[in-house]
């Protein structure tokens, strides 16, 4: 059998039930290959982000923005969660150091924010949504992204804020040679629909296990990492950045699901044709402007989870059969 695109049957099934929903919030906990040990926190990490997402929902009932600060609760989740390669947990650089990216998107205004190669960076959501609403760019990187969380006082800094046992691990066995560092489980999202139909996108990450200092992905890239729109939905992407980043992988995603194909073949064949052409681990989240949800991968593993007003929280690790 082909690597899989597809979410489980018990998953594509409380896909199928979400459909033409209003009020839901998706994750995902990364495209790529989960060590055996924290597969289960990766699948209770999700789920339990979805929940903190759908409360926030909830709370904030048909308040404006209501999916930015539904999505900002369940990343903030994911990246204090030392389980997933965001925030805590984040991996670390060839030099052994954090450097990490986000960036969120509104489709109301198509509004944008994003941060890169940020050091030493707890929540980067939370300075990515910054940048969207308080700073006149979309995207800010390195040491002026810092000095603009700092003058906003937005973000916690501080290596003792990202560091983990599991990162330390990592980084000295990709040093020594003794893992392989292609594919390696990363990123972080959440997208949600409010009961306005408006949609928010919005993705964190610590980046490529032993990367090049200043490596950028597609997370905090506008239409590749993240996008998100009133008349196309939403999209996430995860998995190796640089095969995502060259499809412009979320837009082309929406595109195709609008003119016709639907949001989960969509996702399905967008990661099949990266795959087959790259040999890269790549995973796509969408939401459809009418509520249509749509999840694919090709990877060993991906974490998700979905919650709607009104039904029970779904969630797995889909793996390659």
């Amino acid at each position: 059998m082909n690597r899989s695109t597809k979410a489980s049957a018990s998953g594509r099934e409380a896909l199928a039930r979400a459909e033409n929903s209003r009020g839901l919030v998706l994750v995902h906990g990364g495209a790529g290959t989960n060590a055996f040990e924290l597969q289960e926190a990766a699948v209770a990490g999700t789920r339990r982000a979805a929940a903190l997402g759908l409360a926030r929902l909830v709370e904030l009932g048909d308040s404006e923005d209501a999916c930015v600060e539904a999505v900002i609760a369940a990343v903030r989740s994911l990246e204090d969660d030392p389980a997933f390669n965001a925030g805590r947990g984040a991996c670390m650089t060839a030099l052994g150091e954090f450097e990490v990216d986000a960036g969120i998107m509104r489709s109301r205004d198509r509004q944008t924010g994003a941060v890169a190669s940020v050091r030493e960076l707890a929540n980067a959501c939370e300075l990515a949504r910054a940048v969207m609403e308080r700073s006149d760019h979309a995207l800010l990187v390195g040491d002026g992204a810092q000095r603009f969380g700092e003058a906003c006082g937005v973000g916690r800094f501080g290596r003792e804020l990202l560091w983990t046992d599991k990162a330390q691990q990592r980084f000295e066995q990709a040093r020594s040679g003794q893992t392989p560092i292609d594919n390696r489980a990363d990123t972080v999202g959440a997208i949600a629909m409010d009961r306005r139909g408006h949609l928010c996108a919005l993705g964190s990450t610590g980046g490529v296990l032993f990367k090049l200092p200043g490596r950028v992905g597609d997370t905090p890239l506008i239409g590749a990492g993240f996008y998100a729109d009133a008349t196309l939905g939403a999209a996430l992407g995860t998995g190796v950045g640089e095969a995502i980043m060259g499809r412009v992988g979320c837009y082309e995603l929406l595109r195709r699901a609008a003119s016709g194909v639907g949001v989960q073949a969509a996702a399905e064949q967008l990661c099949q044709e990266i795959h087959r052409d790259t040999g890269a681990a790549v995973g796509f989240i969408a939401v459809g402007r009418d509520g249509t949800v749509g999840m694919a991968h090709c990877s060993a593993h991906m974490s998700w989870a979905l919650a709607r007003e009104g039904h029970e929280i779904t969630g797995a690790l889909t793996v390659d059969p």
